[in-house]
């Protein structure tokens, strides 16, 4: 079933015959939600397709709310809450999801962190036992604190210092925010990670991981009643924290002229360019038209910017658009790695070309069509599986601020007309409200 499914969406975007204005049966994601009177949010769905289940907890803990000088401590976080608890050895999680033929992971985003874990689901209770368990008992102690930091600097040195290009990304977030915390990069820096003390996570692990501070996701091939009451035996007996706590309420403030930098680093082989403007918040009114512009501009090698960069001027090996929207203002950010001998300069007026082109003149109804194909497509791909499902309902409830907005993404999406992707682009995308990084390769010592 799964593989046919597939097979009529892939010829669905290709041929380009089916409107997404007909009206494609799109099953909403029947959730249900309770909370426990110690604050836990829970979102179920039963989904008996398959005999798995998959189990998630969202904290609303991410980057954003990492302390003064502690950048990259919800990341670090990620890798402790993997540790040993009171009643759990190290690394046993793993033991718990791939020795059943599961799977486990983590991520740390800007606004919050989440865990997840996908197994057959006659292991739902030990998996919704073991969340519980590191939830209030993890074991926040010298020998895991410092482990785990060696491993997240040398994740650092790997994604940051070693790519050529990794510093760029790196001082996106940097250059990008004035104000904001979004400034601090999630992965943080080796110096925040080394003046860090036991006391600074233990306080961290206090403050954020608490059962009013989270939601559990459950879905899969279960019976409501018998999750209940493993929720019930499980994390209802967790006591409440009692105490508030204290939100990011900074406003990152409006841009009201453009800012220039350049960024050098060691063995960048090609210039580089990142070109980065505020985006409204995730759960603006325009998000979805600007979704739709992102991928007339960079959504393959048949958008936009791959044909006109790289395929007919060859003026840059790598070029790009994308949104990042997060819970308050996020980023739209053109970038591009320009060809061998090609002037970076050269490359930013043909992205601000391009950038002109989609202002001036509304996209075609084959653009627009071709992005709507593509876009439901993947949503609907995504959502075959229960931990799609999962991550669909916890991105919708954390940075949207309601789990049933995951119900009404395709139906903004079908509503977005050329001119409403034209509008957000001249909105949005001014001299003003622009931050442009030039990136090189850092001099060798004796060099003028």
């Amino acid at each position: 079933m799964r593989k046919i499914l597939l097979l009529w969406l892939f010829a669905f975007v290709v041929s380009g015959a089916v409107s997404t204005e007909a009206q494609i049966n799109v099953k909403p994601l029947n959730f249900k939600e309770r909370a426990l009177k110690n604050g836990l949010k829970v979102i179920s769905l039963e989904d008996h397709s398959s005999p798995t289940v998959t189990v998630q907890v969202w904290y609303r803990v991410g980057s954003k709310d990492d302390p003064a000088n502690r950048s990259g401590f919800a990341h670090l976080f990620e890798h402790l809450m993997f540790k040993s608890t009171k009643n759990m050895k190290s690394e046993m999680l793993d033991r718990l999801t791939e020795d059943v033929g599961g799977w486990n992971n983590a991520s740390t985003y800007d606004d919050f962190t989440n865990y997840y874990e996908v197994v057959p689901s006659n292991y739902l209770e030990t998996l919704l036992w073991a969340e519980a368990e590191r939830m209030v008992n993890l074991n926040v102690v010298e020998e895991n604190f410092k482990s785990e930091r060696d491993v997240v600097k040398e994740e650092f040195r790997f994604r940051v210092l070693n790519p050529p290009y990794g510093r760029l990304y790196y001082e996106i977030e940097r250059k990008s925010f004035a104000l904001h915390p979004y400034k601090r990069p999630g992965i943080g820096s080796i110096e925040d990670l080394d003046a860090a003390s036991l006391a600074d996570v233990r306080s961290f692990y206090d403050v954020f991981y608490r059962p009013d501070n989270a939601i559990l996701i459950v879905v899969g091939d279960f019976e409501q009643n018998q999750l209940d009451r493993f929720v019930d035996k499980y994390f209802g007996r967790i006591e409440g924290n009692g105490t508030k706590i204290q939100r990011v309420v900074v406003e990152e403030p409006a841009r009201t002229e453009e800012k220039r930098f350049t960024v050098s680093a060691p063995n960048v082989p090609l210039p580089a360019i990142a070109i980065t403007y505020l985006a409204p918040k995730a759960n603006d009114a325009d998000l979805p038209a600007l979704e739709i512009a992102e991928n007339i501009l960079s959504g393959g090698e048949s958008s936009r910017l791959y044909q006109e960069l790289i395929y007919k001027q060859q003026i840059a090996q790598e070029a790009a658009f994308y949104v990042d929207d997060r819970a308050d203002k996020g980023l739209m950010v053109f970038y591009a790695i320009a060809a061998g001998g090609k002037k970076i300069g050269d490359v930013e007026k043909s992205l601000l070309a391009e950038l002109k082109k989609i202002q001036t003149a509304a996209p075609t109804a084959a653009e627009i069509e071709k992005a709507k194909n593509q876009i439901i497509t993947n949503t609907l791909a995504e959502r075959e599986t229960n931990d799609g499902k999962a991550f669909a309902l916890g991105r919708a409830e954390l940075i949207l601020g309601n789990a049933a907005e995951a119900n009404n993404a395709i139906e903004k999406l079908r509503r977005v007309t050329a001119a409403d992707v034209q509008r957000v682009m001249q909105k949005y995308f001014t001299d003003t409200n622009r931050v442009v990084i030039n990136y090189q390769n850092e001099p060798a010592k004796g060099d003028k």
